[in-house]
């Protein structure tokens, strides 16, 4: 069967852009393929810094016949109402139509629309220039005195149609100046001529004679390959970065991996920073030696074979990374010379919000509120006033200035090089974490209350200033916020009750749903264990933990069926009664045996369900729960809730309501499914 073969040739794309590029382009294609009924057999997309490209093999040589039935309006239907229809289906009278009946509604009529199929060719030159044209580049542009947007200067289209043992059409389309057509070129420098091309397997041998690796993956491959063997071979290791490697395989459509080094000296600045310095300025990366420490070395991937060997790229690269380093340095040094705290009035200058104020007064807060939430997590407050005091200090620094992902980090390092406890220094840097769901959570006790005061500060400062989340937009990161909440108390098996206002509690509520949903838990166990003023996060977990073991057993699954069965008794009658049960079981009127037992299993187990919920036992008070199970079945079995007696039948009634309210001690169980 025929295949399509687009190559969109262009500059320099961006290499944050590209693997989403790729992306979307093979699902432009395909979904509009799939619309105009040219279904393949399957679609593979590439991207170099100067190409995407997109094969689609097995495509029909055109579209099939379509017959589509179009319902119209009743037989005897307004003027407006039949004009309508015709123009929708195409149809020039009624003659045209057919009536067909209904039994409930009537006759109607009907259009059958025969479509006639058409060449796959036809279809692809309208297809591929409106998916150009509406092509989702982040930051598209213009050149010349075009109208059309690409992410960079577009300089040739190819695209091809057809089989292995024909000669492919050219589908012919235009997009801005360009037409489209059958050329491409290779490696900017390497091999730069024109190559015409067939299908796709020609096109990718002949780039790759061309010096051009088409597929971003491969050359990551490469990069990381011929790195790890360049490093093995002088007793080092590299610092794996997924993220560094994506973008250096975007930069480049030939890697040529190399090694330089810097001057050992250089090593006295924080690793970090050296690490920072080198990936942000040059795209290299950094290496360890035999004992884990960071090596005076880096890797460069290049984008061509230099005729000296690499000498003059590794020597460039060397120049620039020393005047980086001697930067780094200067900084350090200076930024070491003066007190962390010394940078604190600077904080004035600098607004945090225009309506919440400066960073200072962010302290300020912060600093409090930490000495608040101390003692409720083993903190000494003192200690976590202290800590929250230099916590914003390394903002003011030249280190962070330059790199400002190093915040918190830096300031650890100035602190402790300035004689800070080692608990206090640690809570500087930890304070921001966890900056993500695979991110550290802070352990220590003070690094515990000030990263809590600084993701509470942010979170209540922007709900009393009404700045909250809305659909996908969360420009201050506060869910990111509530998250790391919810994190460091649940991985620290923390008793620390939110007393936030109730709206920014539901917020909380919403984020530990996604948390416990993503790892596994029923919505509706979690909907169960959660109310509107549930506000100990680690009493919600552990609920929800205790009654998803409960309900994994027989004795649980038969226990909610029987609150099910008694919860529906219960609600029918007191809509009917127009009045609530309260569970005040009267002994005396007890008449069964059944109900006897139910009544005072019932009562035991209340006890020693609250006793267990009052020390945050709720595996102990789910065991309780379970206990039920026989009492219940039993009564269900023997006895009529609907009593002839009035005062029976009120008892009974009142018993299933002491039952309900004490499964409710640990969850409502009502809703949970099932």
């Amino acid at each position: 069967m025929p295949e399509l073969l687009l190559e969109l040739f262009s500059e320099e794309i961006p290499a944050r852009f590209q693997r989403r590029a790729a992306e979307d382009l093979k699902k432009a294609v395909t979904n509009a393929l799939v619309d105009a009924g040219l279904v393949y057999e399957g679609a593979k997309a590439f991207v170099t810094p100067r190409r995407l490209a997109l094969t689609v093999t097995g495509l029909p040589a055109r579209s099939p016949d379509t017959r589509e039935e179009k319902k119209g309006p009743k037989v005897g239907a307004p003027q407006p109402a039949i004009d309508g229809f015709l123009r929708s289906a195409g149809l020039t009278s009624l003659d045209e139509a057919k009536v067909e009946s209904d039994p409930k509604k009537g006759d109607f009529y009907v259009a059958h629309i025969n479509k006639p199929g058409a060449e796959a060719v036809s279809l692809l030159s309208s297809i591929l220039p409106k998916i150009l044209i509406d092509f989702p580049w982040a930051k598209p542009m213009r050149w010349g005195n075009g109208s059309f947007n690409w992410v960079r200067p577009l300089r040739a289209i190819t695209a091809t149609f057809g089989t292995e043992n024909e000669e492919p059409v050219v589908i012919p389309f235009a997009s801005g100046e360009l037409q489209s057509g059958q050329t491409t070129f290779g490696h900017r420098f390497l091999a730069p001529d024109a190559i015409r091309v067939r299908r796709f397997d020609d096109y990718a041998e002949a780039l790759e004679r061309a010096k051009v690796v088409l597929d971003i993956d491969r050359r990551k491959d490469i990069i990381r390959t011929d790195a790890e063997h360049l490093a093995f071979a002088q007793g080092l290791s590299i610092i794996a970065d997924e993220g560094l490697l994506e973008e250096v395989a975007g930069l480049v459509e030939w890697p040529v991996v190399m090694m330089g080094s810097f001057d050992p000296a250089f090593l006295e600045v924080p690793e970090e920073a050296i690490i920072a310095t080198i990936r942000a300025n040059q795209k290299c990366f950094c290496l360890r030696d035999a004992n884990g420490k960071l090596a005076p070395n880096f890797i460069i991937t290049a984008n061509t074979v230099a005729s000296d060997g690499g000498a003059t790229i590794i020597a460039g690269n060397e120049r620039v990374i020393r005047a980086r380093l001697s930067d780094a340095n200067f900084f350090y040094k200076g930024d070491l010379s003066l007190p962390l705290e010394h940078g604190l009035p600077k904080l004035e200058e600098t607004v945090f919000h225009a309506k919440l104020g400066s960073q200072f007064a962010r302290v300020a807060r912060l600093v409090k509120l930490a000495g608040e939430i101390a003692p409720l997590v083993g903190a000494d407050p003192e200690r976590a006033k202290r800590a929250a005091m230099l916590a914003k200090a390394d903002l003011t620094t030249g280190m962070v200035g330059e790199f400002p992902e190093l915040q918190g980090l830096m300031g650890r390092y100035y602190a402790t090089a300035q004689g800070e406890p080692a608990d206090i220094a640690t809570a500087v840097e930890m304070h921001y974490k966890p900056l993500g769901p695979t991110d550290k959570v802070p352990t220590e006790p003070v690094s515990i209350a000030v990263a809590l005061a600084d993701k509470l500060d942010l979170l209540t400062g922007f709900w009393a200033i009404d700045e909250k989340p809305t659909g996908s937009r969360d420009p201050f990161a506060l869910r990111r916020a509530a998250l790391g909440v919810i994190r460091i108390i649940s991985e620290n098996g923390l008793k620390f009750p939110l007393k936030v206002e109730p709206d920014l509690l539901a917020f909380f509520h919403d984020r530990l749903k996604v948390v416990l949903r993503d790892s596994g838990s029923r919505h509706d166990l979690l909907d169960a264990v959660i109310s509107t003023d549930s506000d100990d996060i680690l009493q919600i977990i552990q609920r929800a933990e205790a009654l998803s073991a409960l309900l994994s057993s027989t004795d649980g699954q038969n226990l909610l069926a029987g609150y099910k069965r008694g919860a529906n008794i219960l609600a029918a009658e007191e809509k009917k009664d127009g009045k609530t049960y309260a569970g005040a079981v009267d002994q005396d009127t007890l008449k069964l045996p059944e109900e006897t037992d139910l009544a005072f299993a019932v009562d035991a187990v209340h006890a020693a369900v609250s006793s267990h919920v009052g020390k945050d036992d709720y595996k102990g008070a789910m065991a309780e729960l379970a206990t039920l199970r026989a009492p219940v079945d039993a009564f269900f079995t023997a006895v009529l809730v609907n009593d002839a007696d009035p005062a029976v039948r009120t008892n009974r009634l009142n018993l299933l309501a002491r039952l309900r309210d004490t499964m409710h001690l640990v969850a409502d169980f009502g809703k949970v499914a099932g």
